[in-house]
């Protein structure tokens, strides 16, 4: 099962006198993730290395420690607790003593799964983007039976001829929700994917 988190989370220790802070947010795109990032890092830390993942798109940054020190070791942190659609910051102030490149991976990869695992973590469903069009006067039964089936709203149009549904849906949720509303209609909504 892929998890993501259900809230923002954080993580701090101290290794070696240098101190490391990690955290950790939801994301649903490669611009919320760099959000976040710009606005966490920290300007007087000596790194702000990072690494995100959503669904197969996944960037890191070592943010000038070693190569593959840093961002790599977060990302395999998030990996390897079954985490999608997470962002994770390490922020590090150097405090005097060189770690090492082994030392560096274990401190950031390990600040980074420290983190998540204190987070509130919830099952990602993964979902289809779906889009339906009604009548005006179907409106609140079709509302209704997308609220039943566990549909995200994203947005509706209303137009001269009636209204255009735009959601997101559990795949094995569908064929039910086209039942229901081609039985609500007497055949004329038809689920498209978006």
């Amino acid at each position: 099962m892929t998890w993501t988190l259900s809230a923002p989370c954080d993580y701090q220790e101290d290794i070696r006198k240098s101190r490391f802070v990690a955290l950790a947010a939801p994301v649903t795109d490669a611009a919320a993730a760099q959000a976040f990032i710009a606005a966490h890092s920290a300007a007087d830390a000596t790194h702000n290395c990072w690494a995100w993942k959503i669904g197969q798109q996944y960037r890191f940054n070592d943010d000038g420690e070693p190569g593959g020190t840093a961002g790599r070791p977060i990302l395999a942190a998030i990996e390897g607790q079954d985490f999608d659609q997470v962002a994770v910051l390490v922020i590090r102030w150097y405090g005097g003593i060189l770690l090492g490149t082994g030392g560096l991976a274990r401190a950031y990869g390990g600040c980074a799964a420290k983190c998540l695992q204190a987070g509130l973590r919830q099952p990602l469903i993964e979902r289809i983007d779906l889009r339906c069009r009604c009548e005006f006067a179907e409106h609140a039964r079709v509302r209704q039976r997308l609220m039943d089936c566990g549909a995200l709203l994203d947005g509706e149009d209303f137009l001269s001829e009636g209204v255009e549904l735009r959601f997101r849906l559990a795949p094995d949720r569908r064929e039910t929700l086209q039942r229901q509303l081609a039985d609500l209609s007497r055949g004329r909504i038809h689920l498209q994917e978006t």
